[in-house]
């Protein structure tokens, strides 16, 4: 008997990179394949290539998954371009090692393009909180978006997927600038939002074979999660994302924002879902709990919440190698050495921080850790 219902979002099992072709394709058929795809179509695969890492690492979208994209957008006759902008330095250089380190010339030996274009441009846009978007030049050479995430935890925003992928498309070194201008999470939230909806992604597909709990969304422990998840929307495919891992999607500030924005549900409850998410959920999936807390600025109240509650980037002197990263790349300036026993260890002014966790994300020694404090979790384990 056919299936005949309009799905909008899918979530299929792969239980190995191997079966990448066979589930993506199951996957996208689901929820009407790529039938908008015709001859000279000019396509951007959005992977998250946030750094030099190997697909191992789990912190990248796996090539596997890119390549099998490709293959079928190229069949369609489509112009396919494959690209991110990892933090850091985005120069020709820093993006070749990328490419080499994340296996994405894999997707270039099956008819991708690798995009090397490191110039950007200045956009004015009307978003909920976002007025001016700086974002890399090559999208614009492009007739549609296909957001490619790779399903990891987070410190800021609890989780890293279709939404959060799409803060990629800013050059790296104004990263931190925007982190700095958009400090408190439910702004970052909507001003990711505002991204998103600037750009509408075509399709957003996220890599959830292998994803990446703990420490994420780079220093964290790979973990086996076993799916891939096709949605018509981001917020569609986050919200599977988050019941996936065991977050409810509620609590997700991504998904809170968009939601309060009339742009989702915010559950999976309003999805015509292809797949049952809750035979592959993990429940012990290890992430960063999100809380929506009130602070009552200024006062003893709302010290007293902040110091008892809310997660911190937190350095580990023994991993540390004094490397200075975590130092250039903090949009705040709160990150300084200090000499103790004849080393040097990053020092966090705490009056400045702003917890966007650049330092916790970007460290290569992974000796920065989302600190959450002895109260915060003893009321976790009571919930």
């Amino acid at each position: 008997m056919t299936d005949n219902r309009q799905y909008t979002c899918a979530i299929v099992p792969c239980a190995d990179y191997g079966q990448a072709d066979a589930a993506l394709a199951r996957a996208l058929n689901a929820i009407g394949g790529l039938g908008f795809i015709t001859p000279g179509t000019r396509v951007v695969i959005k992977a998250n290539l946030v750094a030099a890492m190997k697909p191992e690492a789990c912190a990248t979208t796996h090539p596997a998954l890119v390549t099998a994209l490709t293959k079928m957008l190229v069949e369609r006759g489509a112009s396919v371009t494959v690209g991110d902008s990892p933090g850091g330095f985005f120069t020709p250089a820093a993006l070749a090692a990328n490419y080499a380190a994340t296996g994405m010339t894999l997707a270039e030996k099956a008819g991708a393009k690798l995009n090397r274009n490191v110039a950007y441009h200045r956009a004015q846009i009307d978003g909920a909180v976002m007025r001016e978007l700086v974002y890399t030049d090559y999208l614009d050479d492009c007739d549609m978006i296909i957001d490619f995430a790779k399903l990891k935890s987070h410190g800021m925003v609890g989780m890293s997927a279709a939404v959060k992928n799409m803060y990629g498309v800013i050059p790296g070194l104004i990263k931190p600038e925007t982190h700095y201008l958009y400090p408190d999470v439910r702004d970052f939230a909507d001003m990711l939002v505002d991204i998103n909806e600037y750009f509408k992604p075509r399709l957003s597909i996220i890599d959830a074979v292998d994803g990446m709990e703990g420490n994420g969304p780079t220093a964290g422990t790979p973990r086996h999660i076993g799916a891939v998840i096709a949605a018509l929307t981001p917020y569609e495919a986050d919200a599977v994302a988050a019941r996936l891992i065991g977050l409810d999607p509620a609590g997700v500030p991504t998904l809170e924002a968009a939601k309060r924005r009339g742009l989702c549900s915010g559950d999976i409850d309003g999805i015509a879902l292809y797949g049952d998410v809750d035979s592959i959920a993990l429940s012990d999936f290890k992430t960063v709990p999100r809380k929506s807390i009130s602070f009552y600025k200024g006062t003893l109240v709302g010290r007293f919440v902040e110091s008892a509650l809310v997660q911190k980037p937190m350095p580990i002197k023994k991993k540390c190698v004094a490397c200075g990263k975590c130092v250039n790349i903090c949009p705040a300036k709160a990150i300084s050495f200090v000499t103790r026993g004849g080393g040097k260890y990053p020092r966090i002014d705490r009056r400045k921080c702003i917890r966007c966790f650049c330092c916790q994300e970007f460290c290569p020694k992974a000796a920065m850790v989302v600190h959450r404090t002895l109260i915060a979790r003893v009321l976790q384990r009571i919930k």
